[in-house]
């Protein structure tokens, strides 16, 4: 008995046709959408200071609009956490919709992540709940079930429960749905999409994942026939080690011991996952808080031709001058080198320098910045001008997580009748701890090496998490892990990646995926809602390591 459950969205902005896609593109029996990220419930939570009736994602509504049909036709029930703030408003819209379409549809929602009134200044405060509550709603005959703040891998976990009756504490079969959930949430990441081997298949148009899942938990990850990207081996271990961390990954049904996995090419874009042992969850749920950090502005001076680290100088001094009067509590410089001598175009000649403000006052960081960048138009460096002129400054969020008891949550399935069911807590918890470090495989033996990127051998795709970034490194042979495991020491991380030294960072090693994991602490700032760097969500940090010179045995290349 195999469950098919596929994904039509990675994130709030997906591409809006993947509905129907999967819906037309071969059979299924749960269709899953995730919407929500940090920085979507910060926007969804300015929403809803307009309009107490907004709050969730309207794009699933519009999409559903095209595609209920279908899904009713077809048997397809929808899991979606696209409720965000307001589940049980999205409830009531698809209900009006259903109503509206003529089609009989059971809908319920799942509710009691909402935890912002036991945080005042917080603008959403929600818990991470599991998938108990969505296979409750569909124990009880849900067509579609809306969520609010749910764990992404509950999206599968919690169908996987209800076809198959698994109960609380059925540790193994929860955490290789949840290594199912983890595969399928970021879309097309599972099927080539931001893949760092994309050059091995066709990714203009990505098709998007699917998971068949196994009464004992077990699971190939495919996607429909005739769509486009690839699924194999690599670009599962990529998801894989998107944003998490150690061995062990934590959640609020199941800690999943990703040091378990065993990965085998299954077919053409077919990659069994089997062999995932779980473990009790932790004690307390982690709870996302979003709240309004303060206002930010910015200004991009560009410097071209001869002279950049003079021109930046002068102007660095003018503007500290100008802004001296009312001076902004942050205050940040980066200079981009992106020109080149003798360049035979404008913009390859010159350089970008970045200034940063942020300020609890809007006055202090919108007026004050504008002005003072405006009057130096005359009065500056030689061919002096802006990529844009700053604005009014704009208001920006801060993420922090934080750990409350499973009972400081009610969480409750609302049926579509209007009956209520609890959800218990957990019965059984463990406090987690980091796991014993593996042994390292026998190292290559000695022999020439050349000067090289370190991405000809090594795929890389890192993420964020709140301020921290994680960095997943993996190859495609016994051969290269034997020599990544000892060479990609946290000491060469920091080496390679200057950012990272003053910071802490923590190196996961992960055998059965030939893979090393970094987590960099603080290097996001106050999360990716704060603009903290270039890069806020450190997507392509990964990039940048590979593209950083080693000495790589011959014999590898």
């Amino acid at each position: 008995m195999t469950l098919r459950i596929g994904n039509a969205s990675g994130f709030y902005g997906d591409r809006f046709d993947a509905m129907r896609e999967m819906l037309t593109g071969g059979e299924l029996d749960v269709l899953t959408g995730d919407y929500l990220a940090e920085l979507t419930m910060l926007i969804l939570g300015r929403d809803r200071l307009k309009d107490r009736a907004a709050g969730y994602a309207r794009t699933f509504l519009r999409q559903l609009e095209e595609c209920l049909g279908l899904a009713h036709e077809r048997g397809v029930k929808i899991v979606t956490n696209a409720g965000g703030l307001n589940p049980a408003g999205l409830a009531d819209a698809v209900r009006q919709l259903a109503d509206r379409l003529q089609i009989p549809v059971r809908v319920a929602h799942v509710e009691g992540d909402d935890l912002t009134a036991a945080y005042p200044g917080s603008l959403a405060a929600h818990a991470y709940l599991g998938g108990f509550g969505i296979a409750g709603c569909l124990r009880e005959g849900a067509d579609i079930v809306v969520t609010g703040r749910v764990t992404d891998a509950a999206l599968v976990t919690g169908p996987a429960a209800a076809h198959f009756g698994w109960q609380p504490g059925e540790y193994d079969r929860l955490a290789g749905a949840v290594v199912a959930g983890h595969v399928l949430e970021c879309g097309t990441q599972a099927t080539g999409g931001n893949y760092a081997f994309f050059g091995d298949g066709d990714v203009r148009r990505p098709g998007f994942p699917l998971a068949e899942i196994h009464e004992d938990g077990s699971c190939v990850i495919t996607k429909h026939p005739g769509t486009g990207g690839f699924v194999d081996v690599g670009t599962v271990t990529a998801q894989l080690l998107y944003e998490t961390g150690g061995a062990r990954y934590a959640g609020p049904d199941v800690t999943a011991r990703l040091d378990t996995i065993r990965l085998t090419q299954d077919g053409a874009d077919r990659v069994r996952i089997e062999g995932v042992r779980g473990e009790a969850p932790p004690p307390t749920l982690k709870v996302g808080l979003n709240r309004l950090g303060g206002f930010r502005n910015e200004v991009v001076f560009v410097l071209t031709g001869l002279g950049v680290e003079g021109k930046a100088a002068l102007v660095r001094e003018q503007m500290s001058d100008a802004l001296a009067k009312s001076p902004p509590s942050d205050v940040r410089w980066e200079l981009v080198r992106t020109d080149r001598g003798d360049a035979d175009t404008e913009e390859t000649a010159s350089a970008l320098l970045r200034l940063v403000v942020r300020d609890p006052e809007q006055g202090v960081v919108g007026r004050a910045l504008s002005g003072a960048a405006i009057e130096l138009a005359l009065a500056s460096y030689p061919g002096f001008h802006v990529v844009a002129p700053p604005g009014k400054g704009a208001p920006y969020g801060v993420f922090e997580s934080v750990y409350v008891p499973h009972g400081d949550v009610d969480q409750v399935a609302v049926l579509d009748d209007g009956r209520r069911l609890h959800v218990a807590a957990p019965h059984d918890t463990v406090v987690i701890s980091d796991v014993p470090s593996p042994s390292l495989p026998d190292p290559l033996p000695a022999g020439p090496t050349r000067r090289a990127p370190l991405g000809l051998i090594a795929g890389a795709r890192s993420g964020d998490k709140g301020g921290n970034a994680n960095v997943g490194v993996w190859v495609r042979s016994d051969e290269a892990w034997r020599w990544l495991a000892h060479e990609l020491t946290v000491e060469r991380f920091r080496e390679l990646i200057p950012e990272s030294r003053e910071l802490t960072v923590v190196r996961h090693l992960l055998p059965n995926l030939r893979a090393l994991n970094f987590g960099v602490e603080g290097i996001l700032g106050e999360g990716v809602a704060a603009q903290h760097r270039f890069d806020p969500q450190a997507k392509a940090l990964g990039e940048w390591l590979r593209s950083r010179h080693l000495d790589i045995p011959e014999v590898l290349l």
